[in-house]
């Protein structure tokens, strides 16, 4: 499978796509260019990572979402943790970069962030937006992780070259 292929095996299709793309237009319609981030919650005694999977989307991704007006990224991350992974924040994280996310909008952005410094209040258990998360081993990651995040994966920990795209 190329990586054209791949990528396109976790587009949103059906009402999920219809729905996200409803959700970018209205973003487009509040904002002109649409702001993200995402967190890379590495366990480093188990080195292991924070990941999530949507009831919404396709895949294993880092947890994170829109940056909304009047909140800055790092308050979103904090915010976008907590709601997605019962996750505190303990000291700063790290910016490491930022990636135009073409898939998702000609106009959206996402910061990326490693969080090292922070304690789970508790398992995160589904609802609406979360069907599953959870800590995986570096070594050993779920089936379904998605492209955007094997890549940060390789950047952060195995000297990738840092892609300009999510």
């Amino acid at each position: 499978m190329t990586g054209t292929e791949t990528e396109q095996s976790f587009r949103q299709t059906g009402w999920p796509g219809l729905r996200a793309k409803l959700f970018h237009t209205l973003f487009v319609l509040k904002r002109p260019m649409t702001l993200g981030v995402r967190g890379m919650v590495h366990d480093r005694e188990r080195n292991s990572i924070f990941l999530i999977r949507h009831t919404y989307v396709p895949g294993w991704q880092l947890p994170g979402g829109g940056v909304e007006k009047g909140e800055t990224m790092g308050e979103a991350l904090v915010r976008e943790l907590e709601e997605e992974g019962n996750i505190a924040i303990s000291a700063a994280p790290a910016l490491k970069s930022i990636h135009f996310n073409r898939i998702a909008s000609p106009r959206d952005h996402v910061g990326f962030y490693l969080v090292e410094a922070f304690h789970q209040t508790e398992p995160k258990r589904p609802d609406h937006e979360i069907a599953e998360a959870g800590f995986f081993p570096l070594d050993q990651l779920p089936e379904g992780t998605t492209p955007a995040t094997l890549r940060r994966i390789a950047e952060t920990f195995q000297g990738a070259a840092i892609s300009p795209y999510w």
